[in-house]
This record gives C-alpha cells, sequence and structure tokens, in this order.
C-alpha cells in the first residue's frame, strides 16, 4: 500500500533530531564522535527544581491537570510575563504544552487557513516551515545573511507583506545564528506592522541567555502589539530543562482557547510532574540561570576567537543562544581523497566521517553557505572538536 497522508509524507524529520540520532548510533558502536549538533545545556537541571518535582511525585501529583495547565503554574507564568516582560495576561490567556515547539505547532494551527502566509526569515529553526506546512499554509522567507548579521530590516519585511500574510513569526534570540535584536530594531519591525492585520508569534525561549550587555525585549510589550502578539517562552534553555518538556505561550484569548481546544484532542496536559517543577523554576530561582550564562559566554568567546582563526571561515559573534552559525562556503568544490565538498550537508558528512565530529548542516535553516555549531559542551570537547575541525580542512585541496 502506497495511499498514504500526502501531507504528513511531505514533511521532512528535524535534520537537529537525525544528527543526534545519528551520532548516538555511531558512539553506540564505538566511535569517538563530538557532537555539536544538539540544542541542549550541558548542565544539569537545578537542584531546587528536581526537588519540586521529588516533592510533587511523594504528593501524588500524578493525575491530569487541567489541559491548559494546573493553576499554579499559570499563575507563575502570568506573573513572569509581568514582571520580566511587561506583558499583561490573565488565566485565559495562557497554554501550557509539552515544549515551546508544542506551543508554537498550536497556534499556527489555530490561526492558519490553507494559503495563509506565513513570514519568517533564514535563518530559521529547522520547524518552522514544517509547522506552516501541516497548517496548510505558505512560508515566506526573508533572507538575512551573514553581511547583515542574520538579521532582517524593516524594508524587508514591509516588501514580504501581502494580502494573504497572516503571520509574522518572530525569534530572538535567534536559533541557529545567536543574533539578538535590539528594542530600537524590534520598535522598527513593529511600526511596519502597526496598521496591518497580521498575527505575530514570538519565539523569546532563548530570552535569558544574553551577553554582551544585550537585554531582552518582547515586541508584545508595545502597547499597538498587543493584542496581535502571542509570547511563547519554555524553561528547556534557560533552565537546563530539555526533557521535562514544558513551554508555554500568552496572548489573545481567542486564539489560545483555539489552540487549547487543539491540544485537548492532541496530547491533552503537559506532565503534571514537569508542570510542578517548572512552578519552582519561575518562581525560586536563586543564582543558578547567572552562572551558566556565564559560562556560555566564556565558551562563545573561546569558538568565535578560534574559529575566525581558520582560514575561510566567517563566524558573526552571536549574542544570545549557544550556537555559533558560520559561513563555510570558501570549501565548496574542495576535496579530499576522492570526496567533494558541494554544499553544507557534504560538508558536515565529511567532518563526521573523517574527524567523528557532528555538525548541523545549514541548509537545514535555510542558509546553504553555513554550519550550526553548539557551544552546549564542555571546554574539553570544544578544544577537541576546533582541534579535529582545522585538521580536516586543512586536508582539503
Amino acid at each position: 500500500m502506497s495511499n498514504y497522508s500526502e501531507l504528513i509524507s511531505a514533511v521532512e524529520e528535524s535534520k537537529t533530531m537525525a544528527i543526534s540520532s545519528l551520532v548516538k548510533k555511531l558512539k553506540s558502536e564505538g566511535k569517538n564522535v563530538l557532537s555539536f549538533s544538539a540544542g541542549e545545556p550541558d548542565f544539569p537541571t537545578p537542584n531546587y527544581i528536581k526537588n519540586a518535582a521529588i516533592k510533587a511525585i511523594n504528593e501524588d501529583f500524578t493525575k491530569y491537570t487541567a489541559n491548559e495547565g494546573y493553576p499554579l503554574l499559570l499563575n507563575a507564568i502570568i506573573e513572569k510575563f509581568s514582571k520580566e516582560n511587561n506583558l499583561n495576561f490573565k488565566s485565559e490567556n495562557i497554554l501550557v504544552s509539552s515544549g515551546a515547539k508544542h506551543s508554537i505547532y498550536h497556534l499556527v494551527m489555530a490561526l492558519c487557513n490553507p494559503g495563509d502566509e506565513v513570514i519568517f526569515q533564514a535563518p530559521y529553526w529547522v520547524s518552522y516551515p514544517e509547522i506552516v506546512k501541516l497548517a496548510q499554509g505558505k512560508s515566506v522567507i526573508i533572507d538575512a545573511g551573514v553581511e547583515q548579521d542574520y538579521k532582517i530590516t524593516p524594508k524587508q519585511l514591509e516588501k514580504a507583506i501581502t494580502k494573504k500574510t497572516k503571520i509574522f513569526l518572530f525569534n530572538t534570540p535567534s536559533n541557529p545564528t545567536g543574533a539578538v535584536y535590539s528594542k530600537k530594531e524590534i520598535m522598527a519591525l513593529a511600526e511596519v506592522l502597526k496598521d496591518k492585520d497580521i498575527f505575530v508569534i514570538s519565539d523569546e525561549i532563548y530570552e535569558k541567555i544574553l551577553f554582551d550587555g544585550e537585554e531582552h525585549f518582547s515586541i508584545g510589550s508595545i502597547d499597538y502589539m498587543r493584542n496581535k502578539t502571542i509570547t511563547v517562552n519554555g524553561v528547556s534553555k534557560a533552565f537546563a530543562m530539555t526533557g521535562w518538556r514544558i513551554g508555554y505561550a500568552g496572548g489573545d484569548a481567542s486564539v489560545i482557547k483555539l489552540a487549547r481546544n487543539l491540544q485537548s484532542h492532541s496530547t491533552s496536559n503537559a506532565s503534571s510532574i514537569s508542570q510542578a517543577a517548572t512552578v519552582a523554576a519561575l518562581k525560586e530561582s536563586n543564582g543558578e540561570i547567572a552562572e551558566m550564562v556565564r559560562q556560555f559566554k566564556e565558551r562563545r568567546d573561546f569558538i568565535y576567537n578560534s574559529l575566525n582563526k581558520i582560514d575561510g571561515i566567517k563566524c558573526p559573534l552571536p549574542k544570545g543562544a549557544f550556537y555559533v552559525f558560520y559561513d563555510v562556503s570558501s570549501y565548496y568544490g574542495k576535496n579530499y581523497n576522492g570526496y567533494e565538498i558541494k554544499d553544507s550537508n557534504s560538508f558536515c558528512n565529511y567532518l563526521l566521517t573523517d574527524q567523528y565530529v557532528g555538525l548541523v548542516p545549514g541548509f537545514a535553516f535555510g542558509n546553504d553557505n553555513c554550519v550550526r555549531m553548539s557551544y552546549a559542551c564542555s571546554f574539553e570537547e570544544l578544544t577537541d572538536g576546533l582541534e579535529r575541525i582545522t585538521k580536516a580542512l586543512h586536508q582539503l585541496k
């Protein structure tokens, strides 16, 4: 039989997940693989969060919660949005899901009709185009290359808007580039959207991982953007809670209701124990985040300086998140032992097979000239990885 869903058959597997799976397979075979592919902090979840989860288990908090999240967590999210983002919500404005990706999926599905256009920039997070595809929308992608620090301009945004535009999907700090939009830059983009009937989904999952004095600014806090912006966040990145699977969204109650309805027929509520842990994460943080960010900055400085010493690599300075996204296109057309580097995919395959170094090809993020490398790992791994990368590149002729 071959009459499978045409829609689902058109969806591609997440390239970051695919690379991670391949790396794990190679490791299971005894290969000394260094993986810089996963967007996952290498720090343990802070003890106060783990203790809250253990307490929840011991108190038998193991049943269904309300689909949208249980009241203590909704209140903690409302308080967080108010204090940190200048966003004022009530419980009907909040959705708790199994990760920020889950929230974004539900929101796009809630807003899009077939043929509606969703604008976002390239480089983009790998799941954006596939989520739009599942909603039967159309991705309208604005190119923001290395020469403009991976950030779009108001002029580019204006040009991309048509009568069919339904959503502007915005991400700062950025995965995969680490680019951070300033308040001034965000205000300029918002001005383009001011009098237009377009929703904004603002993906702010990396908001706490910022360097060099950068400050996070939520586009939804602008007065004329409040009613049409849905802000998405979660605890995976800042609190080293990737496996706990908690994301959340705040926005217009009618949109949130539709997303809640969809969730009620897909997963229902997120894990009750993870929700209890998230209450502690949002209300009891005591310095762990600052220490993680300090260490991320040290790693960023090291890898940025090291990469830019390698001939042929162009690596902009990321201001947030924990990735470098660098241009390797000067190596295209070169070869080693009969293997030719043609694009970002063959570049990554070469590094993985020759030096057992796992990176993610840039084509997965909409820029085939680049590769993404996570520095959410130890200095020892970074040092070893850079030595292997340098060796592999010096072999190319």
